[in-house]
């Protein structure tokens, strides 16, 4: 088989799949849906890890080759093609397996919903659609699955249609995303002005000769045209990678069932803008102001959001804040040059962040549906499986010493510290503190719905739909193709920073997909005190973040397992605080009532002054009152009596001798 062949399989089988499940799913069954999509993914996941080993032997270089040209326009090529090189395996990977395992777990969290076979149809075309993102070699393909996993997104999160959170919350992420894609639309519309090609390598190659060149703006402003095309493209990935102001749609997107959350907020939709502008490292390393913009745009989300994770109830949101806040560390990374120190931490972050969402899903289904953390509480006897496996995912997400999330984490703290870019102390102040935060937040997750007194109570005669705290049978351990998942997906989120750290951060395993300027190089800074995975680990325990780690795990304890009163405490000296973080910065408020409420104004008027009022009454009722007037004229012309009608023409004849006179020479 060749490397062409092989390359179009890995994306095209998740979509056969896709097809099979969604247009026959009535001839193929419950079963067959779910065979052929796991099937698809998992052979899929097979051939990235094939391209993997043979980059890791050395048998395969970078390729960059064009599968198929749609057209060509003015001399531009818009093509389908993959750039294979050590980025997009890693990517490639990832997608596949955090795919492969949510897909499993999907048979057991969604058997008794009657849309089974249209959810597996969905993930598995999500997947099609990620990897055409993650596989593409110009700006024409990387927007059609940039596009097409906003889309996708939109039917998953919005799948339950007969719940109208849910359709609010799909409505919500597709608005909010088309506002960052207009940006991103803009930033690849200013690349071909720019360079008259769509293709990554041809752009890359002419990027140093735009340094000096300029945008005339209204206003007799002039801007850098590499720093708007970045700022463009950025915006993008603001929406894609839910960037404040443009977070408000990830949240609400839990509506959605539990494994499209794993999928959404794990590997997929919103890592990929952390991916696309490391991708884009030639451009942004022409661009210190974009950077610096790109470096406070996720200081502010990994601090701010995290503080929002601290007052969620609902277990979901937690989570989905905590990936937030995760997200704004990958984004500061970037906009420190430390690349692929994001690429790392969304590695790592994919495993224990899908680990944690799947975790909270197995909660969900032992607790008949209920997400309230304020009615769970002692589950650990009920649930070990689970129990260890969420134990796991939260120790690598605060960054405990020898877990993935510690050396990825650490690392793009490390390389803030040493950032000289304008707005870097900052930065350094917003990741430091997000460490303490984090801690709080996700050890609370774990201490109320695992450990301390039972919150519910089993009344078996509760009916079917009983209040929050009843429960109609005690919680159990979920099935095996539910914990499965979890146990895959622990081993990696133990191991894989360990493993992979000294390649991917200080081998070279990225230098051949992202550039650096040796002047932004922090990560080379760091590899010079690098001494192994095992001595990072050591001499954490001698750094800040590992304190102030320990001090949120010792605060946790205190008030969410030692003596929960003080919560309550807190909660009414600081009311102020907690009613701020309760409604998230008011965001949603501030939106509605200045976007959303403008738009239906907006709407009314146009509606009644020019649907209504011009065009209805205008112009269609006004045309046909302008006939009636005439014809009710005209009518009296139309006696009935042979003189009237002769004497008409008598008239029209006069009429018409009387201007031949007058034309005549």
């Amino acid at each position: 088989m060749s490397l062409q062949t092989t390359l179009l399989l890995i994306p095209l089988l998740p979509l056969g799949g896709a097809v099979l499940a969604g247009l026959f799913r009535n001839q193929v069954g419950r079963v067959g849906s779910h065979t052929v999509t796991i099937l698809g993914v998992g052979l899929s996941f097979a051939l990235s890890a094939w391209i993997l080993m043979q980059q890791i032997n050395g048998t395969l270089e970078t390729v960059n080759i064009s599968v198929y040209t749609w057209m060509i326009s003015d001399g531009i090529r818009f093509q389908v093609g993959f750039l294979i090189d050590h980025l997009t395996t890693l990517m490639m990977c990832v997608v596949t397996f955090v795919s492969l395992m949510v897909h499993i777990y999907t048979i057991g969290y969604m058997r008794d919903d009657p849309g089974y076979q249209r959810f597996f149809s969905y993930i598995a075309l999500f997947t099609f659609s990620m990897l055409m993102l993650v596989m593409s070699n110009n700006f024409m393909q990387l927007f059609f699955g940039w596009e097409a996993v906003g889309l996708v997104s939109y039917l998953l999160i919005g799948f339950w249609f007969n719940k109208e959170s849910a359709i609010k919350a799909n409505l919500k992420a597709f608005l909010v995303n088309r506002v960052g894609d207009f940006g991103f639309l803009l930033g690849i519309a200013a690349v071909l002005l720019t360079f008259d090609t769509l293709d990554y390598a041809e752009v890359f190659a002419q990027a140093g000769t735009a340094v000096d060149q300029t945008l005339s703006v209204p206003g007799g402003m002039e801007w850098n045209m590499l720093t708007f095309i970045c700022v463009c493209l950025f915006i993008g990935a603001m929406g894609k990678s839910a960037q404040a102001p443009l977070h408000v749609w990830l949240p609400d997107s839990m509506e959605g069932p539990t494994p499209i959350s794993a999928l959404i907020h794990a590997a997929t939709m919103v890592t990929a803008g952390i991916f696309m502008v490391a991708r884009m490292s030639p451009l942004f390393e022409l661009s210190d102001a974009a950077l610096s913009f790109v470096m406070l745009t996720g200081a502010v989300t990994a601090l701010s959001m995290g503080l929002i994770g601290i007052v969620q109830n609902d277990v979901k949101r937690v989570i989905a804040y905590s990936t937030l806040s995760q997200l704004g560390y990958m984004t500061v990374a970037l906009g420190v040059s430390a690349y692929s120190a994001a690429i790392f931490h969304l590695m790592t972050h994919a495993f224990f962040k899908a680990l944690l969402f799947l975790g909270a899903g197995s909660v969900i289904i032992a607790m008949h549906h209920e997400q309230d953390m304020r009615y769970m509480g002692g589950l650990r006897k009920y649930m070990p499986v689970t129990w260890l496996t969420a134990w796991v995912g939260t120790l690598a997400l605060v960054g405990f010493p020898f877990f993935a999330g510690f050396y990825s984490k650490d690392a793009i703290i490390e390389a803030v510290a040493d950032s000289h870019r304008w707005g870097s102390s900052v930065a350094y102040f917003a990741v430091v503190a997000g460490v303490l935060i984090t801690a709080i937040y996700s050890f609370r997750l774990l201490y109320l719905t695992f450990h301390g007194k039972e919150r519910f109570e089993v009344i078996h005669d509760s009916g079917d739909h009983p209040p929050s705290g009843q429960l109609a049978h005690a919680p159990k351990e979920s099935p095996l193709v539910v914990t499965i998942p979890l146990i895959l997906l622990a081993i990696p989120s133990v191991v894989i920073g360990w493993m992979t750290i000294e390649p991917v951060l200080f081998g070279g395993w990225l230098e051949d997909s992202i550039f650096v300027l040796d002047k932004n190089n922090v990560l080379a800074e760091l590899g010079e005190h690098f001494h192994g995975a095992t001595a990072m680990a050591l001499h954490s325990v001698n750094t800040l973040p590992f304190w102030l780690m320990i001090t949120g795990l010792a605060l946790a304890t205190l008030i969410y397992l030692i003596r929960p009163s003080i919560a309550d405490t807190v909660r009414n000296r600081v009311p102020f605080l907690y009613r701020l973080l309760d409604n998230k910065y008011y965001f949603d408020e501030f939106y509605q009532k200045f976007f959303a409420h403008g738009s239906v104004r907006l709407g009314r008027i146009l509606w009644h002054k020019a649907d209504a009022g011009f065009i209805d009454n205008g112009m269609v009722n006004g045309s046909a009152r302008v006939v009636e007037w005439v014809a009710a004229r005209v009518r009296r012309w139309q006696t009935g009596f042979l003189y009237d009608y002769a004497f008409a023409m008598i008239i029209g004849l006069i009429g018409i001798l009387a201007v031949w006179v007058m034309m005549a020479p």
